[in-house]
């Protein structure tokens, strides 16, 4: 097969891109053009282009959308092969796509606002909103005679609290990856493939063990699941009604749910190849047409990347869009701010950390340090889906960037590439 190249029919895209999309820049902060940026070079946007194509025209991932915001307005956006491969459909702007992950940060987001309300606050005890956690213990193994390792209890040395839901050092894994009699407990219990309400889902969780003492390990995991429902319990609303109510429609992102409700829109929906629908190897790519019980705040949204755009423009601005102020701008700053960092003396679990040049805030990574060899920019922060999704916001240079595409396997190979290609693009 041979190579996509970057200019068959992209300027044609590029420009009707902008069309659809145009309605982003009127959230574009006042004043943003006055901050010192580097710009996107089009040489360096054209090797992009072609990586992105590659992967298409290779078989590697069916299509994908990338968009680059820079001081509120779209400098790069272009849509590559198709929605699936089954239909050939190609890629569009109003394409769905399974966020996984990338709902974390949307779940955060609405439970700083609460905080902000002072309904809730960082150092509040779990408990305090969800009972069942004052009895939670932590699972602890022990080597006993004849080297039988054994599982035991041990009590909570303290509570769990809303900060460690954020930031994931509440000992509540996944269970995925890296063994050991609690992950073994969490992939047994089947989390992921339960259709539970958010009350039941963590009643359930509730009666798993903890996998270490709170504020002790960065852990990633059901956390933020636990924080959606927080958010119910404080709200006395279902998590989607109250995101819908205080974030979600009003900003516009009226495309993002946890399934795709109207039948009608079916076809707009992404699939990965074929091949590639594990998610682990127990469960599979979720299947969005059918309606779920479950409002997972930390993996369950679905959305399209212009919703997904406002969300990072608003946090991009320091909280506001389009004369709208969602959250203050010191609270968009603690949340883009390291909680794991060497004075916190918190371990971090490897299988899912996010690099060595990086920490961790309230809701996403926060880079840290430079990595060897780049000048890429400090205080960037960013989240990802195992869908293959992911986005990024860079204050220094004003840019927001986010890429769709439903790719389980290749997602973090692609994802490093693509941010390598674009911050070269931009002389880092």
């Amino acid at each position: 097969m041979k190579p996509w190249r970057s200019d068959r029919g992209g300027r044609r895209a590029f420009l009707a891109a902008l069309v659809v999309l145009v309605g982003l820049a009127a959230g574009a902060k006042a004043g943003s053009g006055e901050r010192t940026a580097r710009t996107l070079s089009a040489e360096g946007l054209a090797k992009v282009s072609d990586y992105i194509g590659n992967e298409v025209a290779t078989g590697t991932i069916p299509g994908a959308i990338l968009l680059l915001q820079q001081h509120g307005r779209p400098v790069y956006y272009q849509e590559f092969g198709v929605r699936d491969v089954a239909t050939k459909m190609p890629m569009s702007a109003d394409t769905i796509f399974r966020l996984y992950s990338m709902s974390k940060p949307i779940t955060s987001v609405m439970a700083m606002m609460l905080v902000e309300e002072g309904r809730l606050a960082l150092e509040d005890p779990v408990a305090k909103y969800i009972p069942a956690f004052a009895d939670m213990k932590v699972g602890v193994e022990r080597r006993g005679e004849g080297s039988k390792v054994a599982l035991t209890l041990e009590p909570l040395e303290r509570p769990v609290t809303i900060k460690d839901l954020l930031r994931h050092t509440a000992g509540l894994p996944y269970g995925f990856h890296g063994g050991g009699g609690v992950r073994e407990l969490y992939a047994a219990a089947d989390l992921f493939n339960s259709d539970l309400s958010n009350a039941d889902f963590v009643a359930k969780l509730a009666t798993l063990p903890l996998a270490e003492q709170p504020g002790t390990v960065w852990d990633y995991g059901f956390a933020t699941d636990v924080l959606g429902r927080v958010v119910e319990v404080v709200s006395g609303k279902r998590l989607l009604q109250f995101g819908k109510e205080r974030l979600l429609d009003p900003l516009g992102m009226t495309e993002t749910a946890f399934y795709v409700v109207d039948a009608a829109k079916f076809p707009r929906i992404a699939e990965p190849m074929p091949e590639d629908r594990n998610i682990s190897p127990t469960t599979r790519v979720r299947d969005i047409k059918r309606p779920a019980t479950w409002e997972s705040g930390g993996a369950g949204m679905v959305g399209t990347i212009g919703d997904y755009a406002r969300f990072a423009q608003m946090l991009l601005n320091g909280g506001t869009y389009e004369g709208r102020r969602y959250l203050k701008p010191e609270t968009v700053a603690l949340m883009a701010s390291d909680h794991v960092g060497p004075e916190t003396n918190i371990a971090r679990d490897q299988n899912y950390y996010p690099g060595a040049s990086s920490g961790f805030g309230l809701g996403f990574a926060v880079r840290t340090s430079v990595p060897p060899g780049t000048s890429w920019p400090l205080g960037e922060y960013r989240w990802d889906g195992v869908g293959g999704t992911f986005f990024f916001i860079d204050p220094e240079d004003d840019l927001a960037g986010i890429f769709m595409a439903q790719t389980p396997s290749q997602r973090g190979r692609i994802q490093l590439a693509l941010k390598t290609l674009i911050y070269q693009a931009m002389g880092r």
